[in-house]
């Protein structure tokens, strides 16, 4: 191992040991669930800890970056992500599939977006397509805008940029975090400058932002039918036997696109409104949706899951 290889290496071992150590020693009541920094995985995570809470378990969301995410997940570190987008994480969360250490265990959410996009006015200049952007280089100084490092999305733009697929050879990818980016297409949008972004549904964007997503994602980028993603529920190796309540749940636990959007608007408008009280409120205001998800599903020590969260959810009046 180099000292370059070695000093990249202490940091990631130091964040894992600070991260995990102490879960790592918990007992099967508690359900760790592990997550990245965006608005739709922090939404379903933080609402899912509320819920398995009602139900007696002693419940965390540990959030850090992907990759870190499913080294948790295969080393035994942590039991649930509720974020895997596919197919756009095929390349991340496939070696943890196939070495049967991570189950993607269920879709919870179908009919979402992940792919690039850009301004409304950009569109209608004349990028439409993947294959376009390249023609339109100078105006977009030559990059394309992504969120956190490490990022499956980021990934992806990058490959394209290396094996100048579509003609993107010479672009840069920016790497910024998910609000550093909006707030970076928000400034170009006030002086209508051109932007190509990597853009996702559900998410606050397609309702605050006057975007496109463009056409051309392929099986080696984001995946057929222009970006169209299903979003699964991964668990460790073992939880399935270990937790069947909690599996239960988690194989119950699906949620409509609308439900997620709803939510993220609500968010938006009120910056200071935490994701799980959003979250919460939202179910509070579709009673629907509770016994889909808790049927079956009883409290740790075996009694109806449902009554068990709606006395909380009550009690938030």
């Amino acid at each position: 191992m180099t000292i370059a290889t070695l000093k990249k290496t202490i940091p990631v071992l130091v964040l894992l040991l600070a991260l995990f150590t102490a879960p790592a020693q918990a007992s099967r009541d508690d359900v760790r669930i592990t997550s990245v920094g965006w608005t739709d995985v922090t939404v379903t995570s933080e609402l899912a800890v509320a819920i398995l809470q009602s139900l007696g378990y002693s419940s965390s969301n540990m959030m850090t970056s992907l990759p870190i995410c499913y080294q948790a997940l295969a080393t035994g570190e942590a039991d649930v992500f509720l974020g895997n987008w596919m197919p756009s994480m095929e390349s991340v969360a496939r070696p943890h599939f196939d070495s049967g250490n991570v189950i993607q265990l269920v879709p919870n959410m179908t009919g979402a977006k992940y792919t690039l996009a850009a301004p409304a006015y950009v569109v209608d200049g004349g990028i439409k397509d993947f294959k376009d952007i390249a023609k339109y280089g100078d105006k977009l100084e030559w990059k394309i805008y992504g969120i956190e490092e490490g990022n499956d999305g980021n990934d992806i733009i990058q490959s394209m940029i290396d094996t100048n697929m579509f003609g993107l050879g010479k672009f840069e990818l920016v790497a910024s975090s998910e609000s550093g980016m909006l707030a970076q297409v928000q400034s170009f949008m006030r002086e209508k400058k051109w932007i190509i972004f990597l853009g996702w549904s559900p998410h606050s964007m397609n309702e605050k932002i006057d975007m496109r997503y463009l056409t051309g994602s392929t099986d080696e980028t984001f995946g057929p039918d222009d970006g169209t993603a299903t979003v699964y529920t991964n668990v460790r190796k073992g939880l399935p036997e270990d937790m069947p309540n909690v599996a239960r749940f988690l194989k119950n636990y699906v949620v409509p696109v609308g439900m997620m959007n709803s939510i993220m608007v609500t968010m938006h408008e009120s910056p200071e409104m935490k994701a799980r009280d959003a979250a919460l409120d939202w179910v509070a205001a579709h009673p629907e949706m509770a016994p889909k998800w808790l049927e079956g599903v009883t409290t740790k020590d075996g009694k109806p899951g449902l009554a068990a969260f709606m006395t909380v959810l009550e009690a938030r009046k």
